[in-house]
């Protein structure tokens, strides 16, 4: 019978490998692709409640149109269009109207995506443009009934001075016409974030 390691060398460099997989890890050598760090080795500061009060402008028709369905829902779809896809870059305004003072875009899709109610289910950035909070974002991802009065989506993060961000968002209708499917949304934001 054969045996597994003929050369006293080989039966060494076999161990001796061994040996590295096992202890590198352990005595901190290598970590791979995790390290725990402390939270102030990247400077976040302290943690604050902040709330933004904003109209969302979701624009269906015409030349400044901020919606592009990207999916029609199929020609069987129920009365709700399940299954339509749409990408939007909408106007995020101090006042209801589209005209007040620009203060960021709403950037990402949302899809219709229940048989039985209109519910979208939305993914968006807000990405601002004025003042400190200037090229920063809040991620909205979430689930938006939006025949209800109220409703409420998640806020799941953030870049720039809304790094860690988390809190939800608390939308209301302000205005909806039925014709071309353009909706001004009142968004009251609150998020806890470091600064």
């Amino acid at each position: 019978m054969a045996t597994l390691f003929q050369n006293p060398i080989s039966h060494l460099l076999t161990i001796f490998t061994l040996f590295c997989f096992i202890t590198i890890p352990s005595t901190g050598a290598n970590y791979g692709f995790l390290k725990s760090i402390v939270a102030k080795k990247i400077e976040l500061g302290k943690e604050k409640l902040s709330h933004f009060r904003f109209y969302w402008h979701d624009i269906t028709a015409g030349k400044n149109a901020s919606v592009v369905t990207v999916v029609q829902p199929p020609s069987n779809a129920s009365a709700t269009s399940f299954g339509m896809i749409n990408v939007i870059d909408d106007p995020l305004t101090e006042g209801p109207q589209l005209s007040s003072k620009l203060v960021g875009r709403a950037q990402g899709f949302y899809t219709l995506s229940s048989q039985q109610e209109i519910s979208l289910l939305m993914a968006m950035n807000f990405v601002f443009v004025e003042g400190k909070y200037n090229g920063s974002t809040i991620t909205v991802l979430g689930r938006n009934t939006v025949l209800n009065k109220f409703r409420e989506m998640p806020v799941i993060g953030g870049s720039g001075l809304f790094r860690l961000a988390r809190g939800f968002a608390r939308l209301k209708t302000y205005k909806f016409d039925i014709k071309s499917g353009t909706a001004t949304v009142e968004y009251n934001v609150y998020v806890l974030h470091y600064y």
